[in-house]
């Protein structure tokens, strides 16, 4: 079998099953993508949310806290959306609701909208920051939530457990 270079999910066929990672009902099986095209979709999302944050984040200190809030919290979503290439939209949806998540994931769409009350109704750049980070980390907590056991690696990292 010819090589395809060190990344490739290809020849992990038999490594990896098809329905461990990447789940039949995909939001973008219509398309047949492989597994390797879903990943770098899914890749992709995590960059641009990336880099729409970042933007918006440099936005924040040019004193824009509007366009900070809209490009953060896009840029958040895009990264999140990133999921629906990997296992589909609906599954996506009704993991975020399960017991385990459902905390992190009620605290990170409340933090979503705290962003936008506090930079256009309040017009608070330091309630925003505070908003910012809360989301941040129901963001890492709902993401942890998918790896076996490192939520209680975090809190044992963090002397909470």
């Amino acid at each position: 079998m010819p090589s395809k270079g060190w990344f490739n999910l290809e020849a992990a066929g038999g490594v990896i099953p098809e329905t461990q990672f990447f789940e039949g009902d995909s939001a973008f099986k219509f398309l047949g993508l492989t597994r390797t095209q879903r990943l770098y979709g899914f890749v992709g999302c995590l960059i641009i949310g990336f880099a729409l944050s970042l933007l918006g984040s440099i936005l924040l200190f040019l004193g824009q806290l509007g366009s900070f809030a809209v490009l953060y919290t896009i840029g958040i979503l895009v990264s999140l959306a990133g999921t629906g290439f990997v296992i589909g939209f609906a599954s996506q949806l009704k993991l975020m609701f399960k017991p385990v998540r459902l905390i992190a994931t009620a605290v990170f769409l409340g933090s979503v909208g705290l962003v936008f009350v506090g930079a256009f109704v309040l017009g608070n750049e330091v309630l925003c920051i505070i908003f910012v980070v809360i989301e941040y980390l129901a963001y890492t907590w709902y993401n942890l939530s998918y790896i076996p056991y490192a939520r209680s690696a975090v809190l044992k990292v963090v002397g909470m457990s």
